[in-house]
C-alpha cells in the first residue's frame, strides 16, 4: 500500500521557493470567504438584539457592523490599508 502511495507522488519536487509573491487575488478571495460568513454572523447578532429589545445595543452593534463592513466590500480597502501598514513599518 505504501509503494502505492509513493507512485502516486510526482518524481521531481520543486521545493525551491518562487522569488515572488503573487498575492493578486488575496483580497478577492479573503472577500468571497469572509463577507457572505460576516453577513451571516451580524444577520444573527442583529436579530437576537431586536429580539431581546435592546435597542441601544442594536445601534451600538449596526454602527460598527457598517465600519467593519466597508474593510470587506469596498474596492482596494484591504490593499490601501496594507500598503499603508507596510510603508508605515519601513517595509518595501
Amino acid at each position: 500500500m505504501i509503494q502505492h502511495m509513493l507512485a502516486m507522488l510526482p518524481h521531481q519536487v520543486d521545493a525551491a521557493p518562487a522569488n515572488n509573491l503573487n498575492t493578486d487575488s488575496l483580497a478577492t478571495w479573503l472577500r468571497q470567504i469572509f463577507g457572505p460568513l460576516f453577513l451571516v454572523i451580524v444577520s444573527i447578532v442583529a436579530i437576537f438584539f431586536l429580539f431581546t429589545k435592546e435597542i441601544t445595543r442594536f445601534v451600538q452593534f449596526i454602527i460598527l457592523a457598517i465600519g467593519i463592513g466597508i474593510i470587506f466590500y469596498v474596492p482596494n480597502i484591504i490593499e490601501t490599508t496594507a500598503r499603508a501598514i507596510a510603508k508605515a513599518l519601513g517595509v518595501s
